[in-house]
Parts: structure tokens; sequence; C-alpha cells
């Protein structure tokens, strides 16, 4: 040990010299290691951001995708229900909604801001679409069905000057129309409602069933503003749809399977 002290003692700057060498590799090396780790970061940012992005555009897609089949699975469940309501000599055959087919379809065209406003579908003549089929939404009804094509269809809005819907009081019954006033903007309006009847604001309108379009129950909207005649004939209310058209991607088309059996029935008592 004495002889080593010695020896650095002696040879005290060869020594000094190789201490601070050794000292600037070891910070020089660890300077390399955080420039590295620096560059390492950096890149793992840049290639996380793309994935992120790359996920994002590819988990759009595999949405639309999903949508569309979770549309076509809920249109399944509903005519596996309505199959079941049709069991021969079934006590059930007269239960609501149970002569109603449900056709998923994707809205590629809407138009919202017109006197008369369309919606086009991704379903025609092919799958079964015909005139005087209704539209609806997941909230209510949309539209009904004015033009087909082997693959596409063409529906009245409910944003139309000549859309009038036979509808029900929610709450009491109570037969009403509704139908567009393009003053409202987006919202509807139920009229020939009796003088003795008065409505509240969150009243909800639902289809009558009288028609061979809709089935009965389905929602058109809630009233936002009643309005009393001051002569005592039918009263008026402002309606906020409860579709929203601005927003309108994927619909069901609904088929009425009696309804040449029930037209039938009706040309015939109109005969006699």
């Amino acid at each position: 040990m004495r002889n080593l002290l010695t020896f650095f003692l002696k040879h005290q700057f060869f020594s000094l010299f190789i201490i601070l060498e050794v000292i600037s590799f070891a910070m020089l090396s660890n300077s390399y290691s955080y420039q590295r780790m620096l560059r390492f970061h950096a890149v793992s940012d840049v290639s996380g951001a793309v994935y992120e992005a790359f996920h994002d555009i590819t988990g759009y897609f595999h949405l639309k995708e999903e949508n569309r089949q979770l549309l076509a699975e809920n249109g399944r469940l509903n005519n596996m229900l309505l199959a079941s309501m049709l069991a021969p000599d079934s006590s059930f055959r007269q239960t609501k909604d149970s002569s109603y087919l449900y056709i998923p379809a994707t809205v590629i065209r809407n138009t919202v801001n017109h006197t008369n406003n369309f919606i086009m579908l991704d379903k025609g003549s092919k799958q079964g679409i015909q005139k005087e089929m209704g539209v609806i939404s997941d909230k209510g009804i949309a539209g009904i069905i004015i033009g087909v094509s082997p693959h596409f269809s063409i529906a009245m809005s409910l944003l139309n000057m000549h859309a009038r819907i036979s509808a029900r009081i929610k709450k009491n019954d109570q037969l009403v129309n509704v139908i567009w006033n393009k003053d409202y903007g987006m919202d509807g309006e139920v009229v020939d409602i009796p003088a003795h009847i008065q409505l509240q604001k969150g009243d909800t309108i639902v289809t009558s069933g009288n028609s061979f379009i809709f089935p009965a129950g389905l929602n058109i909207g809630v009233v936002s503003q009643f309005e009393k005649s001051k002569n005592n004939s039918l009263n008026k209310a402002k309606l906020q749809f409860s579709t929203d058209f601005n927003s309108l991607h994927y619909v069901y088309i609904i088929k009425n399977l009696d309804k040449q059996e029930k037209i039938k029935l009706l040309e015939e008592a109109a005969n006699e």
C-alpha cells in the first residue's frame, strides 16, 4: 500500500491525467446514453402518435361496420320476435306490431333545409322495398317511401310540406294529425286537436296505427308549445320531432305484411 502511494506521489501528474480521463469517459458515456434515450423517446412519441392516428382511422371504419352489423342484428331480433307472434292459430296474431317486418337500411343522402326534404336509402326493390313503406330511426319515425329503384329508394322526410301523419296523444289516445310547418325549422306541428283538449309541454305524440304505413305507438315527438284556439275551433301545438334529422345515418324500413289483405277487405266493404 505504501509503495502504491509512493508511486502516485512520484508520478502525480500522470496519475491526475489518468483519473481525469476516467471521469471524462464516464461523463461522456452518460451523455451518450442520455442523448440516445432522448432520441428513443422522441421516436416513441412520433410512432405512438402515428399508431394512435392509424388506430383512430381504422377504428372509425370498424365502428361503421359494427353499426351496420348492430342494425342488421336489431332487425333480425325484431323479426324473430314478430315471427314468434305469427305462429299459426296463435292468440298472439293480433298483438300490436305482429304484422310488420323491419328491414335495416343506411342513409346515403338526406336533406333538411329545403321546403320538401327527402331521404335516400341503400335498399331498393331487390330487397323487397315498395312505395308507402314507413321509415323509422332508433328514436322515432322519419319518413315514408315514395320512390324505388332496384338498389335504392327515396323517402319523403317528415320535414316535407306534403307529409301528414295520423297520430294520437299518448296520454289520452285522442286522434290528431302531425304535419311539418317550415316556419318551425326542424320542428313539426300537431293539428286537429279538439277544442276541449289541452296539451302540456312534454306530452308525447305517437303513431295512431290507423294507416297501413306505421304500427301504432311509435314515437313522433314531444309537445314544446301549445296554442289554444281563440274561437273555440281546433287547437294546435308545436312538436319537437323524436328523430334528429341532422344525424340520421341508420334506419329501418317497415313492411306491413298484412297490407294487401286489409286493403282488399276495405275495398269489399266499400263496394257493398
